[in-house]
């Protein structure tokens, strides 16, 4: 949805931020979100003014007291004043706003301003001016930001890196969430799943007469105009809460949902893995991405884990089980070890989603879906707490829509994914026998006997086709031949 001269003024801002030194992707975005979040906390305080003259209403500025703080009353200073008063009072106002438990302190906590010179603050913030946040509707302020964040495709930071759009679109649909659910990623990193979810539930909640479709194909303008305003309330205070261990990564999720319109989200720094949180089942949904390496502390690790590992994918397969309430649904991407690895624990993980949860589906990716960050082979889980395995459908994805090398260059878009969906969508009508095909079930006491092993490769049958060759005496009478032809025409040439 973004025009050309949105889309040059973020390249702008890059390029600002890259030739003045701050070169990893992650600490550039974390200190734009920073001037973007300076120049949205002036411009919803002036909205919420106008609101409460509208109304007839006292109001208490937020800046009262403060006025030289507020964005329009640095913005002309010259750089070093402009440098000074933003790194040592707008900066540290900002991490003192609120209480513990407000937004504000949530996003600022252990925040650090970086920007090392006035001249780069200068540039950033007329770039960031010039984007006028507050004149662009939802859409497009949520479409920045994620421009902003396509930039992290070339690195990553303590294993965590971005779910592909078009994978987490996937396990949305496939999904559904619906209004009133409890929706959790327990490591959300920029909380792409979470702001997933929420436009599906907008979606799904608007009048098809207002849905516009952009030049790409892409549905947008999302107003949930069937909603009520208590149906709002519970979307931006109480569907979605995304965990992360790491404070950028917060900060970044934080202003990801912001910018696409939830007011309140929670967002929580935690180790999910650890005593610190809570594994009680709360949530009716869970999409997820989580990171299958890094280092466990095991002293640290939650009491309510009963399966003896120090694999992180392992841990928190258990853990979305832990939390899921009965009947709550889950869709998750794993590494395709988890599916045929052969420790107990690996057995133990499978068999718990297999003989306490309905699996519907597993879906095998290509090793290349999370290049440039990684070549892993991948595997999504659907699976729904509470029921019993019946069958597995196994769907053998070998194209989402992009080429698998590094580059990832645009093919379709769509690859096997609206087969994956209408797939799932009708997956109580299918008959699916054929075991040389894409898609095929498996029955849960097949997969029993072959130690819950989930490995599509444990299941599909290789069609090879029979190739005759020639005698081997036939063979050699024709490359006699051949050689006789050659060195005839060779006698034949005039040298």
């Amino acid at each position: 949805m973004l025009d050309a001269e949105l889309k040059s003024k973020i390249n702008q801002l890059w390029d600002k931020f890259w030739s003045s030194g701050i070169s990893n992707p992650l600490t550039a975005i974390e200190q734009m979100s920073y001037l973007i979040f300076m120049k949205r906390l002036e411009d919803e305080d002036s909205e919420n003014e106008f609101n409460a003259k509208l109304k007839g209403e006292e109001f208490t500025s937020i800046f009262e007291g403060h006025e030289d703080y507020k964005w329009s009353n640095w913005i002309n200073m010259s750089a070093d004043d402009m440098l000074n008063h933003v790194k040592y009072k707008v900066f540290p106002f900002l991490a003192s706003m609120g209480d513990e438990d407000s937004l504000y302190n949530r996003f600022m906590k252990e925040a650090n301003f970086v920007i090392p010179t006035g001249s780069l603050l200068v540039e950033a913030t007329n770039i960031v001016d010039d984007l006028k946040i507050k004149e662009q509707n939802k859409d497009v302020q949520g479409d920045l930001y994620e421009y902003l964040l396509s930039q992290l495709s070339t690195a990553g930071k303590n294993g965590q890196f971005r779910t592909p759009r078009h994978i987490i679109k996937l396990m949305v649909e496939i999904s559904k969430p619906k209004l009133g659910e409890v929706i959790c990623d327990p490591a959300c990193g920029t909380a792409g799943f979470l702001m997933n979810a929420y436009n599906y539930i907008l979606k799904e909640n608007t009048s098809k007469d207002l849905i516009k479709v952009d030049e790409d194909g892409n549905e947008y303008n999302f107003t949930g105009d069937k909603l009520t305003s208590n149906d709002f309330n519970f979307l931006n205070n109480n569907s979605f809460y995304g965990f992360d261990f790491d404070p950028t990564m917060v900060r970044i999720g934080l202003m990801n949902l912001m910018m696409h319109g939830i007011k309140n989200p929670n967002i929580e720094q935690v180790n999910t893995l650890s005593l610190r949180f809570n594994q009680e089942p709360m949530y009716d949904l869970i999409l997820a991405n989580p990171p299958f390496t890094g280092s466990v502390d095991e002293e640290e690790l939650n009491e309510s884990f009963s399966i003896n590992s120090k694999k992180t994918e392992i841990l928190f397969l258990e853990l979305m089980y832990n939390c899921l309430n009965v009947g709550g649904r889950c869709a998750v991407v794993v590494p395709q070890g988890i599916l045929f690895g052969t420790s107990n624990a690996h057995k133990s993980i499978r068999r718990k989603i297999l003989e306490e949860c309905r699996l519907d589906m597993v879906i095998s990716m290509p090793s290349g879906v999370f290049k440039p960050y990684a070549g892993v082979a991948t595997g999504i889980l659907i699976f729904t707490k509470g029921e019993s395995t019946e069958k597995v459908l196994f769907y053998d994805m070998e194209s989402d829509g992009f080429t698998l090398d590094d580059k990832r260059d645009f093919i379709d878009g769509k690859g096997d994914i609206i087969d994956i969906i209408d797939k799932y969508n009708n997956i109580a009508e299918l008959e699916l026998e054929d075991r040389k095909s894409k898609s095929f079930f498996v029955p849960f006491d097949e997969i029993k006997e072959n130690d819950y092993d989930l490995s599509i490769s444990k299941y599909k049958e290789i069609e090879y086709e029979e190739v005759e060759y020639e005698d081997p005496e036939i063979i050699k009478e024709k490359i006699l031949e051949l050689e006789e032809k050659i060195i005839q025409g060779l006698k034949e040439i005039d040298f």
